[in-house]
C-alpha cells in the first residue's frame, strides 16, 4: 500500500479523530498533533492490522486514545476559571491565573462542513461546558466516557482499545458518571434551539453591543447567564452582573466596535474589535455562546493570542 493509498483510507476519519484528541486534551494544537501522530503512527502499524479483528475506524481510535493518554502524562487540566475558583464580583480587578493552561475553543471551520447524511462528529459533546466537566476526570476516566457515552463503543470494544478488562471499563465508567453529576453537565442538558435560532440571538447580541445598549443586552440573556474570561480568573452570573460589567467595559473601551461572525465547539460566536488610539479597530476578545430557548446562558470570552491564531484572525480590520 503507497502512502497515498493509506492517507485516502484514513482521510475521512480525521475530522472525528481531531474532535476525539480535543475533548480529551481540550487544546486545538495539541489535538492537531496528536491527530498527526495517530496518522504517522498507524503508517508504520499497518502491516499489524487485521481487518477481520476491528474496523479501521476501531483501530484509529485505539491509536489515538494511547496517543492521548500518553500526552495527559505530562499536562495538567485544562478548566475554565469557573473549575477553578469561586465565584467574583463583577465590580473586583481582574486577577490574572499566571501559568494556568486554559481550555481552547476549537474552530468549527476545523471539522469541515456539517452534512446531515454523513455526519460522524456528535458536535453537541463539543460544548465548551462540556469539554471544561470533562477536565475534571481522570485521564482513564475522560476516556472511558468518551468512547462509551459520545462515541458509542461497546464496554468491549472499550476495553480493547484501552487493553483492559470489560469490568475495569465500567468501573471507570460509573466513577466518571458520578463526578460529571457533580459538574451538572451532560452533553445533552443544553435545550438548544436551531443553528439558525442560536445565530439570530447572537446577532441581536452583536447589534446591541454596537449601540453599547447594556439594557437590550441584558433582555436577550437568562436570569442566570454565566460569563468567564480566560486568562482572567474573574467568572460571575445572573443578569445584574452581567449589566454591571458591560457598564464598565463601555466605559473603558469606549463605544466604537466591530465583530466577526464566527463558530467555535458547535456554538455562535465572534471575534469582536476595538477601535485604538490611531484609529484603528484592534483584536480585543473572542466569545463563544451558549443558546437556550430562554436566550444566551453563557458568554465565554478569550483574550489569548494562540487562541486569536488557531481561528485565522486578524490583528486590525480596516473599516
Amino acid at each position: 500500500m503507497t502512502v497515498a493509498d493509506f492517507e485516502r483510507r484514513i482521510d475521512p476519519y480525521r475530522p472525528e479523530l481531531l474532535a476525539h484528541c480535543y475533548r480529551m486534551l481540550g487544546s486545538v494544537h495539541d489535538a492537531e498533533d496528536l491527530v498527526q501522530e495517530t496518522c504517522l503512527r498507524a503508517w508504520r502499524a499497518r502491516d499489524t492490522y487485521d481487518e477481520s479483528r476491528s474496523s479501521l475506524r476501531t483501530w484509529l481510535y485505539r491509536i489515538a486514545t494511547n496517543a492521548c493518554l500518553t500526552a495527559l502524562e505530562s499536562r495538567s487540566r485544562r478548566p475554565l476559571p469557573s473549575g477553578l475558583v469561586a465565584e467574583s464580583d463583577p465590580r473586583r480587578p481582574f486577577v490574572h491565573g499566571g501559568e494556568v493552561t486554559w481550555l481552547q475553543p476549537l474552530p468549527d471551520a476545523l471539522l469541515g462542513p456539517v452534512d446531515p447524511q454523513t455526519v460522524t462528529v456528535d458536535r453537541a459533546s463539543l460544548r465548551l461546558a462540556f469539554v471544561a466537566a470533562l477536565q475534571h476526570l481522570s485521564a482513564r476516566q475522560r476516556a472511558v466516557l468518551i468512547l462509551r457515552e459520545v462515541l458509542d463503543f461497546s464496554a468491549a470494544e472499550a476495553a480493547g482499545i484501552l487493553s483492559t478488562t470489560t469490568a475495569s471499563v465500567n468501573s471507570s465508567l460509573q466513577r466518571a458518571r458520578a463526578r460529571l453529576r457533580e459538574t451538572e453537565v451532560r452533553p445533552d442538558q443544553v435545550d438548544e434551539p436551531s443553528e439558525a435560532e442560536q445565530r439570530a440571538w447572537v446577532d441581536k447580541y452583536m447589534r446591541a453591543f454596537e449601540n453599547a445598549d447594556v439594557e437590550g443586552l441584558k433582555r436577550l440573556l437568562t436570569d442566570d447567564v454565566r460569563m468567564e474570561m480566560p486568562p482572567m480568573v474573574n467568572w460571575f452570573t445572573g443578569r445584574e452582573n452581567y449589566g454591571v460589567f458591560m457598564d464598565w467595559v463601555f466605559a473603558k473601551n469606549g463605544h466604537d466596535w466591530r465583530f466577526r461572525p464566527l463558530g467555535a465547539n458547535a456554538q455562535p460566536g465572534f471575534a469582536a474589535y476595538n477601535r485604538g488610539p490611531d484609529g484603528a479597530f484592534e483584536l480585543h476578545t473572542l466569545q463563544v455562546f451558549t443558546v437556550t430557548t430562554k436566550g444566551i446562558s453563557r458568554n465565554t470570552v478569550f483574550r489569548d493570542a494562540d487562541v486569536f491564531a488557531s481561528f485565522h484572525l486578524p490583528s486590525h480590520l480596516t473599516r
